[in-house]
């Protein structure tokens, strides 16, 4: 006897045009080489304009412009404590994201 083939699952955006659109978007949102590597960076743990100015080589004001394009896309959020404000990833599958995109193009 032959086993019962297994049925092939179709993601939900085949059929979702709205999902689609969402999920553009926050493709949209990473697709930019700077926010790109301060999501990275956010992987690893919370951080301030400050700090990822210097890890990331990049002016306080060029961050600070980035991170309002992925807080309004709802990927990071902020708290603000004594004037300073700490980003932390709101959506925590962006880890995924990442390690998804860094293998890409890696022959």
């Amino acid at each position: 006897m032959k086993a019962a083939a297994h049925p092939i699952r179709v993601s939900p955006v085949i059929d979702d045009a709205a999902r689609a659109a969402e999920i553009a978007d926050i493709l949209k949102a990473v697709a930019h080489p700077l926010r790109l590597r301060i999501i990275a960076r956010l992987c690893a743990g919370e951080a301030n304009v400050t700090a990822l100015s210097q890890e990331l080589g990049a002016s306080q004001a060029i961050v600070s412009q980035q991170l309002r394009i992925l807080r309004s896309s709802r990927l990071v959020e902020a708290t603000r404590a004594d004037g300073f404000a700490t980003y932390r990833l709101r959506e925590p599958r962006l880890r995924d994201l990442v390690k998804c995109v860094e293998g890409c193009g890696a022959h």
